[in-house]
């Protein structure tokens, strides 16, 4: 089990996650917590329930007391903000997910209490991963780029690795480094702590952690001049007009969002605005079979096939 991890939970589901099977142990995404139900690991898609003594575990009050007082270094107060947007990030880069009774303030969320799920989300990182787009990413200069894929199709393991491929360069194909300015609203793509990326991102990268994204782009386009701008999830309105902000300002534009097809993201009005008026030169579909960031189309503005996969 990753130390990180390890540092979080309680001493009996630790005993529980080392004695996984290793062909599930080797490919853990998620662990899931629900007091009064079954211990979760998601691993290769797929839900597995560890047992002890032929049972499931349940997992108890005094669990989740245990994981939140590690979470929180036995403060709450400092945490006001991350139980705000449900998630906290530690060390490592990992995201635990947060679920319980909402409070309110003047009709928006203010923060949870009563915690009673917990989602850790196992950060890693696939060096690589989108060397194989280079070649259709990058023409003379890189392309504003849209990935479209359903949850957990690896959209933004996808996008990361573009943004260090953008960020260190590719002397071996003339491809300068270029400065990149990320927007991670919910620290996915950098897994920041703190405010320093916890994952391998390059030297020339900026980032906005837990910042809006059409305010973040907007403040990076002032403040950092970025070359190209990274941002995951865009669909709002004021999304869109910051992504058309950016390139009137001549900033590159690599972005994704929830869909199965090219088609089914233009179903929403402001991405149907986007793509009519071409903005995306490459729109790279991807799929999950056995495992994350399959590509199954790419498509030029024009809606051409750049490749296919059948």
């Amino acid at each position: 089990m990753l130390p990180d991890i390890a540092s979080i939970l309680p001493e009996n589901i630790r005993v529980v996650i080392n004695h996984l099977p290793s062909n599930v142990a080797q490919n853990v995404e998620e662990i899931r917590l629900r007091v009064g139900r079954p211990l979760e690991v998601v691993s290769g898609g797929r839900p597995y329930y560890p047992q002890t003594n032929e049972r499931h575990y349940i997992v108890r009050a005094e669990d989740a007391k245990y994981l939140l007082n590690q979470l929180s270094q036995y403060s709450m107060y400092a945490f006001e903000e991350e139980l705000r947007r449900g998630f906290i990030t530690i060390a490592g880069g990992h995201r635990v997910g947060l679920a319980g009774k909402v409070v309110l303030d003047r009709g928006y969320v203010k923060t949870i209490r009563d915690i009673s799920s917990f989602n850790i989300r196992i950060a890693r990182q696939t060096i690589g991963v989108a060397e194989q787009l280079v070649s259709h990413l990058y023409d003379q200069r890189w392309l504003n780029t849209i990935f479209i894929g359903p949850p957990q199709s690896g959209k933004t393991t996808m996008l990361r690795d573009v943004a260090r491929l953008i960020s260190k360069g590719m002397p071996s194909r003339n491809i300068a480094p270029l400065k990149v300015g990320i927007v991670d609203e919910r620290s996915e793509i950098a897994a920041s702590m703190r405010g320093v990326p916890q994952l391998e991102l390059g030297s020339r990268v900026d980032v906005l952690d837990g910042c809006p994204k059409a305010e973040g782009m907007m403040m990076l386009i002032r403040s950092m001049s970025p070359d190209v701008i990274i941002v995951d999830e865009i669909g709002r309105d004021e999304d869109v007009i910051a992504v058309q902000e950016a390139l009137h300002a001549g900033v590159k534009v690599m972005t994704t969002a929830h869909g199965y097809s090219l088609e089914d993201v233009e179903q929403r009005p402001g991405l149907k605005k986007l793509i009519e008026l071409g903005v995306f030169e490459r729109s790279v579909e991807l799929t999950r079979t056995t495992r994350a960031g399959v590509i199954k189309r790419i498509r030029n503005q024009k809606r051409k096939d750049v490749v296919t996969v059948t």
